[in-house]
């Protein structure tokens, strides 16, 4: 039921032998040297639900006949770093059953564990990326829902079939050379909780529809040539700049790119600038009309003095001269708007 031969030197092939394990439920061979192409023929075995081939020199395409009825039970899959090619593989994800409707991966157990009749028991333990992190889970929850294609070489774009699995808990697809959008069929995840897609070539805008994902707590999109404002709607404005680092064509909060069109707030340097000048602009022109009006004030007040007082006499008679000619130039402007109004 279990086959763990994992972190040794093993070469060669994988053995077709082992097509006739039928109880066969977990095979984890990470970290050898074996050299083959996808083993397809695998997922003829009907209990068959974590494969992990991790870290060998597995090649080629990931190429899987239109209509096959393949793996299942299949709910943890991991074939990274290696070397895949091609397109990610369109039919091999129509075939996992196990990642469609979760009650395909659960049992009454929480734990994979088998117990034996002579009292015995025996707990199922995999390596596996996580939200960025190699965990050694000592047990395997029946829950988990897992797939991780990253570090290899697939090519294309990210298949919109993803979206059917809907118990998914984890997809992590980085590190390849995978092109176009990122397909909006990946809201409909509802279960899951990590999502890397980081360092590829994926283009275009960032979907809204990911921030429906309430479970996502680990977001990588990060080494991409995404472009656009990043959405902040629900779940996608929990995140920090690293997930979108490394996009020049993104802008918005988290990253410092303010988008074009966007309000640009004045630093608090540049507001106490502002103050400072237009204090000082307010107060050199309060100072000049300060002066006029003492000018007007202390002008009014001699004239005043000399009328009545009748010295100096020089004064006096000039302030008499002003008078007159002010009385001339008003009995003038009078005498033009009378005139402009007659006509």
């Amino acid at each position: 039921m279990t086959l763990d031969l994992s972190r040794n030197q093993f070469e060669g092939t994988l053995p077709h032998s082992l097509v006739k394990c039928r109880y066969l439920e977990v095979l984890d061979l990470i970290h050898n040297q074996i050299e083959d192409t996808f083993p397809r023929w695998l997922g003829t075995l009907p209990d068959l639900k974590i494969l992990v081939l991790n870290s060998n020199n597995l090649k080629n395409l990931l190429d899987i006949p239109k209509g096959a009825r393949l793996f299942p039970k299949l709910h943890i899959l991991d074939l990274s770093n290696n070397n895949f090619s091609g397109p990610l593989p369109i039919n091999l994800i129509m075939n996992l059953k196990g990642m469609m409707n979760a009650e395909n991966v659960q049992n009454t157990s929480l734990y994979m564990t088998r117990s034996f009749e002579q009292g015995g028991t025996y707990e199922n333990s995999v390596a596996m990326m996580m939200k960025g992190l190699e965990v050694e889970l000592v047990r395997i929850l029946t829950f988990l829902t897992i797939i991780d294609l990253s570090c290899n070489s697939f090519q294309g774009k990210i298949p919109e079939v993803i979206g059917h699995l809907h118990s998914l808990i984890g997809l992590n697809l980085s590190h390849n050379h995978l092109t176009g959008s990122i397909p909006p069929t990946l809201g409909n995840l509802t279960n899951l909780e990590w999502l890397d897609l980081s360092s590829n070539k994926l283009s275009w805008v960032i979907p809204r529809k990911l921030g429906d994902l309430a479970s996502l707590g680990y977001l990588n999109l990060s080494k991409n040539q995404l472009t656009g404002r990043i959405p902040q709607d629900k779940q996608l404005s929990t995140f920090s700049r690293d997930s979108f680092s490394g996009n020049p064509g993104l802008c918005g909060t988290p990253l410092p790119k303010a988008c074009p069109g966007d309000a640009q707030l004045p630093s608090p340097l540049s507001l106490l600038t502002f103050d400072c000048e237009g204090h000082e602009s307010w107060f050199s022109q309060k100072i000049v009309w300060m002066g006029y009006a003492s000018g007007i004030v202390i002008g009014i007040s001699i004239a005043y003095i000399a009328l009545e007082t009748g010295r100096p006499k020089w004064l006096m008679q000039g302030v008499r001269m002003l008078e007159s000619r002010v009385a001339e130039w008003i009995e003038k402007s009078k005498g033009k708007a009378i005139k402009f109004h007659g006509h």
